[in-house]
């Protein structure tokens, strides 16, 4: 085993050798071998690495069990005046993939894992949940969502409440935290949810190709 070594970052593309990886609340060991392989730790999962010379730990959307939406309810409700557009940023969960190479050997949730029924009990949907408070500056989360909500109206509106589509969105990040797409909210009857698959910042990098995912309209409001 080589000397003991802890990351200064959490994702991205890590070298092979003897370290730990935290995520979160979460913490990664990898440990190289005598005969030149590496293993790989998180609680009792165990995956012995043949080769390569690199680990990437990247974001995933929190699909958690294979939900297909994202709910956040907010702390405060907004209250958003005629024809104006705010623009904030929400705390979020995330879940974590781990590859060797561009395989997939790994993939957990962090934080506490929640989830809710949106609307009506015969036809509503189960979907990931989160509260958070609406930032008029990025939140220190290891989950980060920007959100610009737009009110094309003529009356002012409420939003207590996102729902967001998010399988197989992309996810960006950076060394620290992961970020979803832009979302837009649209307030005009019904509300509708864009995840536009576009980076809410210029310099972070993608975990796969950028694509827009179909709008969401959020019915059973509120």
């Amino acid at each position: 085993m080589g000397p003991l070594f802890f990351s200064m970052k959490t994702f991205g593309e890590h070298e092979l050798r003897t370290q730990f990886i935290h995520v979160g609340e979460r913490k990664i060991h990898v440990v190289e071998n005598p005969d030149g392989t590496f293993t790989y730790r998180r609680d009792d999962l165990r995956v012995k690495i043949l080769g390569g010379k690199y680990l990437s730990v990247l974001p995933a959307p929190a699909e958690g069990y294979g939900v297909k939406f994202l709910m956040v309810k907010l702390r405060e409700r907004l209250a958003v005046p005629p024809g104006e557009t705010v623009h904030g940023y929400l705390s979020a969960p995330v879940d974590v993939v781990v590859k060797a190479g561009n395989a997939p050997i790994d993939r957990f949730i962090v934080g506490r894992e929640k989830y809710a029924l949106y609307g009506e009990h015969s036809i509503g949907i189960i979907a990931r949940y989160h509260v958070s408070c609406f930032h008029e500056k990025e939140p220190d989360s290891l989950g980060v969502i920007k959100l610009a909500v737009r009110n094309p109206t003529k009356e002012w509106k409420l939003v207590e409440r996102v729902v967001i589509p998010i399988r197989n969105s992309v996810m960006f990040y950076s060394d620290e935290k992961a970020y979803y797409p832009l979302i837009i909210l649209t307030t005009k009857e019904p509300y509708e949810v864009n995840n536009t698959g576009n980076p809410p910042d210029g310099r972070l990098k993608a975990t796969h190709r950028a694509e827009p995912l179909p709008n969401f309209r959020m019915r059973w409001w509120p």
